[in-house]
């Protein structure tokens, strides 16, 4: 089973993650600052990280910095932090997702599952066999191909990197091209139903998807605003 490393200086948190984590057969490792969390894991790195991002004499940020320079583990950031400016640090740093306190342990434990789903995928590559039935979960619209069992988002050949919530407001949007999703339809396909998010968050991540894209594809205008109900996919 993976081994999880679990950084955060709320001892709270350590503990009824972990158990969570062990619960469901996870190997863990926890740390209460990112100093210590760092020679540790640089010298046996996780499958996964957990990283809190205020945290006494290192960060999460610059711990995930430090790590990205020897490692390439995938990393959801734990923090309480709610300004998006800080998700947006977290994620151009590197995080894989972002999940914001307080939080449920199904969401906490459905992240983690794909997360670790996406680095499976990325070890396995192109010469890892198809498990009978994961071609029919490709979902190719256009230009743009989503494989849910690796986690994999590409938009013309590219690949697109996408954290775990904005594959699912993605996949979300494209399962029907051409209808419209409103925010909470778009909510309940990313979201644990006992968190609450605002309209806000979701606006965030579909600005941040546009982004992505764009880099991708200059012309991308795929996904579209119909404002005061939602968004919609339109197919290239």
């Amino acid at each position: 089973m993976a081994t999880i490393a679990l950084v955060d200086d709320d001892k709270n948190i350590l503990a009824s993650v972990s158990m969570l984590l062990e619960q469901e057969g996870y190997h863990v490792r926890t740390y209460t600052d990112g100093a210590s969390a760092l020679t540790a894991l640089t010298a046996t790195p996780p499958d996964l990280a957990i990283l809190d991002i205020k945290m006494p004499r290192m960060d999460g940020m610059e711990l995930l910095r430090r790590l990205r320079q020897s490692a390439e583990m995938p990393v959801i950031f734990l923090t309480s932090k709610d300004e998006e400016i800080d998700e947006l640090m977290g994620l151009n740093a590197g995080a894989d997702d972002y999940i914001r306190k307080p939080f449920s342990q199904r969401l906490l434990l459905e992240r983690v599952k794909a997360v670790l789903r996406r680095a499976e995928g990325k070890k396995g590559g192109a010469a890892a066999p198809a498990a009978a039935g994961e071609a029919k979960q490709t979902m190719v619209r256009g230009q743009l191909t989503l494989d849910p069992m690796r986690h994999e988002c590409t938009w013309n050949g590219k690949p697109v990197k996408l954290t775990v919530t904005e594959f699912l407001i993605l996949q979300c949007l494209a399962q029907r091209p051409g209808f419209v999703k409103s925010r909470d339809n778009l909510m309940d396909a990313a979201y644990d139903d006992q968190v609450y998010v605002d309209d806000r968050t979701i606006d965030s991540h579909i600005k941040r998807l546009r982004k992505k894209f764009k880099s991708a594809d200059d012309n991308f205008d795929s996904i579209e605003t119909l404002y005061g109900v939602g968004y919609r996919y339109k197919e290239a």
